[in-house]
């Protein structure tokens, strides 16, 4: 398979995975925000528990991130969608995020790349954080308790976002484990906030939009 150049306008491509394909979605910046030399990758939730790069938490991140001008690539990890391959645990996903990271860097030399993970896709994309050394990483209600979240290494510009009434992550096991981190994150606990954030879409998307503004490049200038 011919790898695809990056594409000038948003839609759908095809990868060379590990396994085979992998199902990638590009989005550019829309409306009237300013372009930024930023692509930012978000990795999605349980792909057992019907976890997809269509899911309304992972799109939300990703509109978010586009209203300040970053490009963002979505993918289905193997088994998902048009993506081949069998469920591994966390592991083969890391591979997956590895292959798009080397295609996003390849192909964008001059854009910083951010990396991002709503639920088994913060797992997925804090396990790669120290290897793929992303500027910035958003990490939505990290299942701490339920993976292994040792020997970690996120950068310092990470911003962590966590429902109170989170019913399937326990939202004090993420806040004992970050406790321990000896990178503190930006955290933001959200109150009468359920996994899935129903009902409070909005909310995060004003939560990821604050929380990463000050790390865009320029910003400080601006």
């Amino acid at each position: 398979m011919t790898t695809p150049a990056f594409p000038t306008e948003s839609g759908t491509l095809t990868l060379q995975g590990p396994v085979g394909p992998l199902e990638v979605a590009v989005d550019l910046p829309e409306g009237e925000a300013t372009p930024r030399p930023v692509t930012a990758i978000i990795c999605h939730p349980l792909s057992t528990e019907g976890g997809t790069m269509h899911n309304k938490v992972v799109t939300m991140v990703a509109r978010a991130l586009r209203d300040l001008g970053v490009t963002t690539v979505r993918f289905n990890f193997r088994s998902v969608g048009a993506s081949a391959g069998e469920f591994d645990h966390g592991n083969g996903e890391q591979d997956d995020l590895r292959t798009v990271a080397a295609w996003v860097r390849e192909q964008r030399p001059d854009h910083e790349m951010w990396l991002a993970g709503f639920s088994f896709g913060a797992f997925v994309s804090l396990r790669m954080a120290g290897e793929l050394q992303p500027q910035v990483l958003v990490s939505i209600a990290p299942p701490a308790g339920r993976w292994d979240f040792s020997n970690l290494q996120p950068p310092a510009q990470w911003l962590v976002v966590q429902g109170d009434e989170d019913e399937i992550v326990d939202p004090q096991a993420v806040y004992d484990w970050l406790a321990t981190m000896p990178q503190q994150p930006e955290l933001v606990r959200m109150p009468d906030t359920s996994h899935f954030f129903h009902r409070k879409l909005i909310d995060l998307r004003g939560a990821v939009s604050h929380g990463v503004k000050a790390w865009l490049p320029g910003a400080g200038a601006a």
